[in-house]
């Protein structure tokens, strides 16, 4: 069976929507009444791996860290002046 949603609903309700398209539900998407896609599951032996993974983001936790000879509340309070 194909559920019809519009782009509204699968915006606000994408969540669902993807759990239903897991159970293998079909969905046809409207946009103003007009069906302009079809959501369904991958096709059974689909190849969804991941051709051009993302890069490891350097790890910040590792370098040194720098200490301020003055604090965050005098640096503030300096770059505000007098108001």
């Amino acid at each position: 069976m194909v559920r019809t949603i519009s782009q509204r609903g699968l915006r606000n309700d994408n969540a669902e929507i993807v759990r239903g398209v897991e159970a293998g539900e079909t969905y046809t998407l409207t946009r103003r009444g007009v069906s302009v896609a079809r959501i369904v599951g991958p096709s059974e032996g689909a190849d969804l791996r991941c051709i051009n993974p993302a890069r490891k983001r350097p790890r910040y936790a590792t370098q040194q860290r720098v200490e301020a000879s003055t604090s965050t509340s005098e640096l503030l309070e300096d770059l505000r002046g007098e108001r």
